[in-house]
């Protein structure tokens, strides 16, 4: 087993800006009819956008392996999501999303069934998917500010 561990940070003062720190910074907020200044992609944008961009690049990843010539890869998503309970309208339900949805277009010269196989073997092997599949734990935990 190989286990790398990776590190990111996120960083909220004013508003809904929440500034990204990884190897691409990046900034997410929320759009102004829900009190941010529309600065980037909200929290459930970004979180979904990794499963079609793994998805991808899994997908390549397989392609060059095998030398399979696939010459594109197209990742449509559709979430639902009780907005009610994130807004905290309803303790009914959950807070995350009840159903996701990938819609993928592998552009090879492939049969159906071949790129059935293809596509699972991405779904097996995407790191995403797999996170939003099983449990994983997540442990947050306070921490004082470090002296200055």
């Amino acid at each position: 087993m190989a286990i790398s561990t990776l590190k990111l940070e996120g960083k909220v003062q004013e508003g809904f800006k929440t500034e990204i720190k990884c190897s691409h910074d990046f900034i997410i907020d929320q759009p102004k009819q829900g009190g941010g200044n529309d600065l980037g992609p909200n929290p459930m944008e970004i979180f979904l956008s990794s499963l079609p961009a793994c998805i991808c690049a899994i997908g390549r990843i397989i392609s060059n392996q095998k030398r399979l010539n696939v010459r594109g890869i197209h990742v449509s998503l559709e979430a639902d999501i009780d907005k009610n309970f994130l807004l905290g309208q309803t303790t009914e339900g959950r807070a995350g999303f009840t159903e996701i949805r990938t819609f993928v277009d592998i552009d090879a010269d492939m049969t159906t069934e071949e790129k059935e196989e293809f596509l699972h073997e991405i779904e097996r092997r995407c790191p995403i998917a797999d996170n939003m599949i099983n449990t994983t734990n997540v442990k947050s935990m306070v921490v004082e500010p470090a002296m200055k």
